[in-house]
């Protein structure tokens, strides 16, 4: 009869026997913070972001803009006040965005570039208050549509080369107020080429284009045009901002805005196209900036206050994402929390 002997256990195992050692074992390099810190590939500061800031008519008004808890709409005077504790914070860029009293708006967008109009004025004020802040315009229709549409309309359609020559006088007003970048944001074809043209041909050749080259026509805009009230008074944007589903055509607009004399391309919006960043920044020499927009802060706001996510680490991951996907540079409205408290 044989008798079975017990397993031994596992203090008994002869030493010569046991398993190999382990060789590579990945986690030495985060055993403390300062040694994850050493290795990091991916940093985020604040030399990478911009900050969107909203403008409009009127004194002493910070209006609250229900779907983007924590950012306002701030009149002239208090903007300035704004930027000044920006500046301090650290935060050397900022994109402007207005927004433009009904009675101002036509088909033609014509008041976007009267020399007198909110954006320039507020510009010029900005520039000459703080100099030293890189100010970004946006270029498009929609602020100043009566349709609000980022082209001219005719029978329900949007017009491209009557568009692009009320986008190139409204870039030309606005580098002439001061501004560091024109932002053609509109995705009507040629338009980069056009404005810098017409900028060079004027003496602008210092002043930069972000071209807002791969924007989507994308869900996530929402609180924005709350921010503006810019949102299209019939159909939608789909027959010239890009279909979600297409990548490669991200390249091609890309392509072709670097051609034209794009000094930096955007992929619009930032979390949902990280896929869209990465390649990008393969194709490409420039700087790649990435929208953090509004509909992405909203989402994260609104669980952060259901307190369903701790809401400094889930912006600083968002945005490290978007770093580590490729992107240069992002505007984001977490900039200014993020320099008053999160960024380690």
């Amino acid at each position: 009869m044989v008798i079975s002997q017990p397993k031994p256990q596992e203090s008994e195992v002869n030493p010569s026997v046991s398993t190999p050692a382990i060789r590579h074992r990945p986690r030495r390099l985060r055993r403390t913070d300062a040694l994850r810190r050493l290795v990091r590939e991916t940093q985020l500061t604040l030399d990478d972001l911009i900050y969107p800031v909203f403008v409009r008519e009127g004194t002493e008004i910070e209006e609250a803009i229900p779907s983007m808890p924590g950012i306002y709409r701030y009149s002239l005077d208090v903007l300035l006040k704004e930027l000044a504790v920006v500046l301090r914070l650290g935060i050397k860029a900022i994109a402007l965005f207005p927004l433009i009293p009904a009675e101002q708006k036509d088909n033609a967008g014509t008041e976007s570039y009267n020399p007198e109009g909110l954006v320039p004025r507020t510009v010029k004020a900005i520039k000459a208050e703080f100099p030293e802040l890189l100010v970004m315009t946006d270029v498009a229709l929609d602020p100043y549509s009566s349709a609000g549409h980022d082209g001219i309309v005719e029978d329900g359609v949007i017009l491209n080369d009557e568009t692009v020559d009320v986008l190139v006088k409204q870039a030309l007003c606005q580098a002439e107020a001061g501004a560091d970048f024109v932002c053609p944001s509109d995705m009507m074809d040629g338009r980069v080429g056009a404005m810098r043209q017409a900028l060079d041909a004027d003496g602008w050749t210092q002043v930069g284009i972000l071209a807002y080259s791969a924007k989507y026509a994308s869900a996530y805009y929402g609180p924005f045009r709350d921010a503006l009230d810019s949102a299209p008074q019939f159909g939608d944007k789909k027959t010239y901002q890009m279909d979600p589903a297409n990548a490669r055509e991200a390249l091609k607009e890309v392509a072709l805005d670097v051609s034209e004399g794009a000094d930096l391309v955007m992929v619009k919006p930032a979390l949902a196209y990280l896929d869209i960043i990465s390649q990008i920044k393969q194709a490409t020499t420039l700087p790649v900036v990435a929208y953090n927009v509004s509909g992405e802060y909203a989402m994260i706001k609104a669980a952060a206050e259901r307190g369903w996510i701790d809401e400094p680490s889930v912006v600083l991951e968002t945005l490290t994402s978007m770093k580590r996907a490729g992107a240069d540079l992002i505007l984001t409205y977490f900039a200014k929390q993020v320099a008053l408290t999160w960024l380690p």
